[in-house]
């Protein structure tokens, strides 16, 4: 194994154990804290999924500050049989992790974590029948992962990625559907955080909120509570006086039930009753009201928080902020209508781009090539940090809604498959942030896919995402101004 260099193999086995470890700790103390994972290997496949993402992005790092060994060697031995023959024409250490991680995230995302669900699917279902075998869970099993395989490929049939150039099992094929499935989630959350951002950040969408709204919501949530009360305490003494009807009715040796105090029982038995649905009803009621009486006073309280700390010296910073992204938001907008409309798509990188501008329009000299690299590591290392943050909050947003103690094994199993899925497509559409001399082995690893096609979608789900955000927000906000 000449074209192996085990010095490099070391340090990317270190840090892809550091980041097992930091995936390990992410999951256990901050995604999922507050549920039971009864599968310890549901933990093992979410925090590996992490891994390899993170070491993918690490291997962008490594190849714009020039790291790891880029000797090309000529080995061709037994082991090439196993792996495709464009591996060998680039065979340094680089190339061989790239490859390596890029298999085995889609050995994750095709095999691992799809067997995975379905198994825990499979195993919900049945859970109360005791007499179906293991055998027959597996088949089962083995039924939905194809079904699954089945849909993933059916995916890729309403788009241009398909090529007759590889086969069906190439690694083109299986990127170029999972890009399409990340690209789609990436452009979605986008779209949403570059309209919703702003309009948490900036003082000029906050609602002035005064003590007297807090106090007259707090007062009314109390009076519904104190009714709440009252109600239990009615339907309390009802049931209590109806079982003591009914245990004298049985003490009694022998009931004349045809006499006068008989009727005058049945009828207060039957007015009780009545009184009780009445005050089930009135109490069901109350309890609807004084959970939106809360909402509004949970609300009430973020507003005011919101208002407190936009007085800080971090709240002026963050609201700057918010104009800056504003501005960004309706550029990016006009940007993604104007590449629609005109089918276009950028090639050269926004960085080296913007150097080009300070040296030939404003005059200020200037190493391309060197502060091109500089800038570059900055800006993805920026991209790489922002975007896992916020894909982990989201998750663990996503996560606290839905979940159960049923399903968090599927949740947690199809939350990993969405991060991977996301970590790849960004690693595709970042391609297009970076110099040429950069995004080379990006174009090699990931093989002949229609990068144009994938930049074009995302403009597309992002204007529409962004749109709709801004609707949502507006009624949102209108909504809200009527209630106070």
């Amino acid at each position: 194994m000449a074209w192996l260099n085990f010095e490099d193999l070391a340090i990317v086995l270190v840090t892809q154990i550091l980041f097992f470890a930091f995936g390990w700790y992410i999951f256990v103390k901050k995604l999922f804290r507050d549920y039971e994972i009864n599968h310890q290997w549901v933990q093992i496949l979410f925090c590996a999924t992490l891994s390899i993402s993170c070491c993918m992005f690490e291997l962008i790092i490594f190849e714009i500050v020039d790291f790891l060994d880029t000797r090309l060697v000529a080995s061709m031995n037994r082991f090439s049989l196993l792996i495709e023959k464009n591996f060998f024409l680039h065979c340094s250490s680089r190339y061989f992790h790239w490859y390596l991680s890029i298999y085995l995230m889609l050995l994750m995302l095709l095999v691992a974590l799809p067997f995975s669900i379905s198994y825990f699917l499979i195993q919900n279902l049945f859970a109360d029948r005791h007499s179906v075998e293991k055998r027959t869970k597996f088949i089962l099993t083995a039924i939905v992962w194809c079904i699954f395989v089945y849909s993933f490929w059916k995916i890729g049939n309403p788009f241009p990625i398909l090529s007759t150039k590889h086969g069906i099992f190439s690694i083109e094929h299986q990127i170029s559907r999972v890009g399409i499935i990340g690209v789609t989630l990436i452009a979605m959350l986008s779209g949403f955080g570059a309209v919703n951002y702003p309009y948490t950040s900036m003082t000029y969408f906050m609602t002035s909120v005064t003590s007297a709204d807090i106090n007259n919501a707090e007062k009314r949530l109390l009076q519904t509570w104190e009714k709440i009360v009252i109600k239990k305490k009615q339907i309390a003494t009802i049931l209590h006086n109806q079982r003591s009807n009914t245990n004298q009715q049985h003490s009694s040796s022998a009931p004349n039930t045809g006499s006068f105090w008989s009727y005058v029982k049945n009828f207060a038995s039957a007015s009780s009753t009545q009184n009780l649905q009445q005050l089930q009803k009135e109490c069901f009621y109350s309890e609807e009201m004084s959970r939106q009486l809360f909402l509004e006073y949970v609300d009430l309280k973020f507003m005011e928080e919101r208002y407190i700390q936009s007085r800080t010296l971090k709240g002026q910073f963050f609201n700057y902020l918010g104009y800056f992204f504003s501005v960004y938001c309706i550029y990016k907008i006009v940007l993604c209508t104007i590449n629609i409309v005109f089918d276009r798509v950028g090639r050269m990188d926004p960085i080296t781009r913007t150097l080009q501008f300070l040296v030939n329009y404003i005059g200020i000299d200037v190493d391309i090539k060197f502060w091109s690299q500089h800038c570059s590591f900055l800006v993805i290392g920026v991209i790489v940090l922002t975007s896992t943050r916020g894909l982990l909050i989201n998750l663990t947003k996503f996560f606290y809604a839905i979940s159960s103690s049923k399903s968090s094994n599927i949740i947690v199993c199809m939350l990993a498959e969405l991060m991977g899925m996301y970590f790849v497509s960004s690693i595709l559409l970042m391609r297009m942030n970076m110099p040429l001399e950069y995004r080379r082995i990006i174009t090699e690893v990931l093989g002949d896919l229609q990068f144009k096609f994938y930049h074009r979608w995302f403009d597309v789900i992002f204007l529409i995402s962004a749109l709709i955000s801004i609707i949502f927000i507006y009624v949102s906000q209108q909504q809200m101004q009527k209630e106070l």
